[in-house]
């Protein structure tokens, strides 16, 4: 095995492939990455058990062959040789040999047979989303999967196709995150969750969304290909939240306020809230929204946010996280704060737009 290729050529999917690496896995093929050299091709691999990804360079003249090296060396090795060396990497008896320049590098291996890729099962639908399309969903929404929950459906992305309408939905049980988009032609029906990783892989995957992204899902997996890049990732296998009964009905309390104005304010009060339940209390009084913190050490903070309301008399509290959260992930320059009573949810959108809809559980304070 014996290929040559500009180093930056190689740094992309090899930086791509990096982050699927298992840093702490009980199998030591996972650390490394698994190159295949075709006669025209060379494609990078690394996987997880859970998230394949797979990068692929076209080339001329390459020696054929297969083997794994430590992901993560092998990286580092190549993004620290110098911009526009020409990289050498070929197999010597057991070792790799990668060379450039004046730099020679000898990296042990494990023999390609033992790395473990993905079976993918049958395609039952395909569809192509364009790449900004689905970083906006992610973006929007990916910010309130849960981490590590018992609950294991909710450490993932639903992604729910119906018709021509594409949704992302996510929550950990304290909020929740919703974004719609419009695909170009589909009459699918399909739910599916994307496990965490999987999200943050996809995203990485995509970039800055150029490119359209071909989505295959089977049972059990789903495919994503960008280009010459290919992610493939296990699908969770239950039944997510009926996502509908969380979002508040009749929430006719209303408070229109500047985003900008609003995001400032409550990082402000942030700052003096409590370090462990981060709550703050949000107060509507006509014109006007007060947002106030306070913490073990009697500080306390006070902020005041000119708003269209005509809302009085009413206090709730709130994870201060949370609602940063939600802002930051809102339609346009205004958002709209939504409340039914003081014991109900928040629910935050833009003024004009129920497309990006967030839901935040309200504290006790």
């Amino acid at each position: 095995m014996r290929f040559s290729v500009p180093r930056e050529v190689l740094l992309k999917p090899l930086s791509l492939v990096s982050g699927v690496l298992e840093k702490r896995g009980t199998m030591p093929v996972l650390a490394n990455t698994m190159i295949q050299v075709r006669a025209d091709s060379v494609t990078l691999s690394a996987t997880d058990l859970e998230v394949e990804m797979q990068g692929k360079i076209k080339l001329a003249g390459a020696e054929e062959g297969e083997i794994t090296v430590p992901g993560r060396k092998f990286f580092d090795i190549v993004r620290a040789l110098p911009d526009g060396t020409t990289v050498d990497v070929r197999i010597n008896k057991d070792k790799v040999q990668v060379g450039a320049g004046r730099s020679k590098f000898t990296l042990a291996t494990l023999p390609a047979s033992e790395f473990p890729p993905i079976e993918y099962s049958d395609t039952q639908f395909r569809t192509t989303i364009a790449g900004a399309v689905l970083k906006e969903l992610i973006d929007r929404t990916g910010f309130a999967m849960a981490l590590q929950d018992v609950r294991y459906y909710l450490n993932g992305l639903l992604l729910e196709i119906r018709g021509n309408c594409l949704r992302a939905v996510a929550t950990d049980g304290h909020r929740l995150a919703l974004c719609d988009s419009t695909l170009e032609t589909g009459n699918l029906e399909r739910q599916l969750i994307v496990p965490r990783k999987g999200v943050l892989e996809l995203a990485r995957l995509i970039g800055s969304g150029e490119e359209p992204v071909e989505l295959e899902v089977s049972r059990v997996h789903m495919r994503a290909t960008v280009g010459d890049a290919v992610m493939t990732t296990k699908l969770i296998d239950g039944r997510f939240p009926d996502y509908d009964a969380v979002i508040p009905v009749g929430a006719d309390k209303t408070a229109l306020m500047s985003k900008d104005e609003l995001k400032a304010a409550l990082q402000r009060v942030a700052i003096l809230s409590n370090e462990k339940y981060r709550g703050v209390r949000v107060e509507f009084s006509p014109g006007m929204v007060k947002v106030i913190s306070s913490n073990a050490e009697h500080d306390e903070a006070t902020e005041e946010v000119a708003a269209e309301t005509q809302v009085q008399n009413l206090g709730i509290g709130f994870n201060v996280n949370y609602l940063l959260e939600a802002v930051n992930a809102v339609e346009g320059s205004e958002v709209l704060l939504c409340l039914r009573d003081q014991a109900s949810s928040g629910l935050l959108r833009g003024k004009d737009s129920e497309r990006i809809r967030h839901v935040v559980m309200p504290l006790r304070l």
